[in-house]
């Protein structure tokens, strides 16, 4: 298989990065792909108009990308490839460049593109990919990583501004430890390992307010920075039942999953009966454990809507949310996107007794309402009112073309499936050796979705 070029972007276009392999595709293909990007049309019928494909073809050049916080990583070919080989070469550099800054982010590359380049030189040869695997890298890479700390972000400070930004986001960070690179590490003499029970939830609700669909991707993510080659038991809930089909198991547990996949290094001999994983976690970032469960589980937020008619050309969309979460924790760099019809010419919001930490904004061009909560307690409920006029007057067809309602948000410390690691060892010849652990709970909300109509 033959890789043309690489190159990252920056989300306003700009070429950060790019290398060329092989001198057989045009170097202009960076502006190229923005502009097909940015300006996706739907003709060639692979995706909806202004939802560019991960793969396409333009100009006789084949493009992959992957976005990852804003940044366009892309590959090019002008030759037939696999699909999921070149996505799968792709997301390793990505890990591979992530393991070693420490932080995805355009500072980031700006200040290492030395380092970067270096890497790009030694993963893949003359379009070849030859060594995609952070620890085999680390003989050959000489250029030292700048530190970039993932909490800088460009500039303003306002609150909306604060919240497209994530910044919220990093009230579920130990500071920067999690940004460190691989490099910078091993030079500080850090030896900690970081691990995420990570769960994406898909749901969709009628317009009842009833689930139609429930399902949650989890993994459980590894960051280490251990010194030396310790062995790393894992042991999650003694009652954990994996695969449905014996009622009398499900009936006792407290955690079903559908379905399990490991890490490829992974020692699961000792997962049937004691519930136990092993592995020696290779340097920066790896995935120990895929889970899937669905229909099980109570939605963490719930969403009552209602909609009235003031006048011929103004109506109100009433929207309550309830946290169905325990009042100890709380949803962050929570967001409602409310589409409204065609015809709107202007939207604004009305808040609830109380309300802290919200704003609103009314996007014209895209004609929808996001209204944002900074933090969301547990137990708690917030309300709002979204007042728009419309051009023409509201028939029950404008009244359906509201929604679906969508819900963006990050619950910290909390866990949908009840998964959890109950003993966590690491095992060194050495009867000293106490690295630093940290374990982390976040759930989040991947598509949650609720219909109006």
């Amino acid at each position: 298989m033959f890789i043309s070029q690489i190159f990252i972007l920056s989300p306003r276009g700009d070429k950060l990065i790019f290398k060329d392999y092989r001198q057989d595709a045009p170097r202009n293909t960076d502006e190229i792909f923005f502009r097909k990007y940015k300006f996706w049309d739907g003709a060639q019928g692979h995706a909806p108009e202004g939802d560019c494909p991960p793969f396409f073809m333009e100009k006789h050049v084949n493009f992959c990308y992957v976005k990852r916080r804003e940044l366009l990583f892309v590959c090019t070919s002008v030759v037939n490839v696999s699909p999921s080989l070149t996505l799968e070469i792709l997301l390793r550099i990505i890990k591979v460049i992530k393991d070693y800054l420490g932080v995805l982010s355009e500072e980031a590359i700006r200040r290492n593109f030395t380092l970067v380049y270096e890497l790009l030189d030694e993963m893949i040869d003359v379009g070849v990919s030859q060594e995609l695997n952070t620890e085999n890298l680390r003989p050959y890479i000489f250029n030292e990583v700048v530190r970039v700390s993932s909490s800088e972000t460009p500039t303003g400070s306002s609150f909306l501004g604060r919240l497209r930004r994530g910044e919220f986001l990093d009230k579920t960070r130990r500071g920067d430890a999690t940004a460190n690179s691989i490099l910078q590490a091993s030079s500080d003499r850090k030896n900690e390992i970081f691990i995420d029970i990570l769960e994406r939830l898909n749901i969709v609700f009628n317009s009842a307010g009833q689930v139609v669909m429930s399902d949650v991707d989890g993994s459980i993510v590894l960051k280490s920075f251990l010194a030396g080659s310790p062995s790393l038991h894992v042991c999650f809930n003694e009652d954990l039942v994996v695969g449905r089909g014996d009622a009398n198991k499900e009936r006792y547990a407290s955690v079903v999953l559908d379905s399990v996949n490991f890490h490829e290094d992974a020692d699961y001999s000792g997962f049937e009966r004691e519930r136990r994983l092993s592995i020696r976690p290779p340097e920066g970032e790896s995935t120990l454990m895929n889970y899937r469960l669905g229909g099980r589980g109570t939605p963490p937020f719930r969403l009552v809507h209602s909609m009235e008619l003031l006048t011929t050309h103004r109506a109100e969309l009433m929207l309550q949310i309830r946290a169905n979460i325990p009042v100890s924790t709380n949803g962050i760099g929570f967001s409602v996107i409310v589409p409204m019809p065609s015809i709107c010419t202007a939207a604004s919001v009305e808040f609830g007794l109380g309300a802290t930490e919200q704003t609103y904004e009314y996007k014209e061009e895209e004609k929808c309402v996001i209204w944002y909560i900074g933090k969301f307690l547990g137990g708690t409920e917030q309300l709002c009112k979204i007042r728009f006029s419309t051009s023409s007057p509201i028939t029950a067809a404008t009244k359906r073309s509201v929604g679906p309602i969508s819900m963006r948000f990050e619950i910290p410390q909390y866990s949908v499936s009840g998964l959890c690691i109950r003993v966590l060892r690491l095992e060194e010849r050495s009867s000293s050796y106490n690295p630093t652990r940290w374990i982390r709970n976040v759930t989040l909300a991947n598509s949650y979705v609720f219909r109006t109509c």
